[in-house]
């Protein structure tokens, strides 16, 4: 039998987007917390196998983990990103793509800091590394070019937040494509680093601009818990002006009273269509 999907594989021109924290796996945690990856994997599998996105952000993934979500979704997706370790290793936020549907024309893992061409390196407040994946595809349903954002934001640094936001804001205004961006940014749609990303228009919530929401405003961070519409929505897709958001959803499947991850995924259906392919040229990076 085959789980429902919220949203599943779309045709293009329109675009499936997902963004989900899936959840480092820990050690040491008691045989029946809802945290334990082993219990977790087979549930993550489900939802993924359901909805098959053509374009997912990851956060919180280890080099095991992010090989899982590439399989579970099925032979012809690939991912670009790596661990935000010195050495590459630890966890990262891959982006994972289908290959049928987009091919990676450019891509690079920058470390959020005043030193973003060292791994690993660190600034601002946060004691552990924090990342961003920027990359361009090319969309082979359509022919047109655009650029993919995903990050991380840091846990407890406000600052790390505020300079994280001041540097994914320039990476953006840096391309002339327009611009899908998929993260965990760890605070609300309600604060700073929200409002430097979306002041003057830059970037706009999918949330707000989609012509259909498919569920409630639910909170993203669930912990585990059943979904309430005060919680805080922490994870966001936010696109360039000219992108169509079509449908918005926050996902908060669970499956036999179990939870995928303790954070809600969530989904934008797009369309990049809006820029003419002749008038945007891909410098090289």
């Amino acid at each position: 039998m085959t789980d429902s999907a919220l949203i599943g594989p779309v045709a293009g021109p329109d675009l499936h987007v997902m963004s989900f924290n899936i959840r480092r796996r820990l050690p040491h945690l008691n045989p029946r917390s809802p945290d334990r990856w082993v219990h977790r994997r087979s549930l993550l599998k489900r939802l993924l196998e359901a909805e098959r996105p053509a374009l997912l952000g990851v956060q919180e993934a280890l080099f095991d983990q992010a090989n899982f979500v590439r399989h579970a979704l099925g032979e012809r997706y690939r991912s670009i990103g790596h661990g935000r370790e010195a050495n590459t290793g630890g966890e990262g936020c891959p982006i994972v793509y289908d290959s049928r549907r987009l091919r990676v024309l450019d891509w690079k893992q920058t470390a959020l800091s005043d030193t973003p061409e060292v791994p690993g390196s660190t600034s601002w407040g946060n004691r552990t590394p924090r990342v961003v994946v920027d990359a361009l595809f090319h969309d082979i349903a359509t022919g047109i070019d655009f650029q993919a954002v995903n990050t991380h934001f840091d846990h407890r640094s406000r600052i790390s937040r505020l300079r994280s936001a001041d540097a994914l804001r320039r990476m953006v205004a840096g391309s002339p494509l327009p611009t899908v961006v998929t993260g965990d940014f760890n605070t609300d749609a309600k604060t700073a680093p929200y409002a430097r990303l979306t002041g003057q228009g830059s970037l706009l919530d999918a949330w707000d601009t989609a012509d259909e929401r498919l569920t409630d405003e639910w909170g993203t961070f669930l912990n585990y818990r059943p979904s309430r519409g005060n919680h805080k929505r922490i994870d966001w897709i936010l696109v360039t002006p000219g992108v169509t958001v079509l449908k918005a959803a926050i996902n908060v499947k669970r499956y036999e009273g179990g939870w995928p991850s303790d954070h809600a995924a969530i989904h934008a259906v797009v369309n990049v269509t809006g820029t003419a392919p002749e008038t945007r040229e891909v410098t090289s990076r």
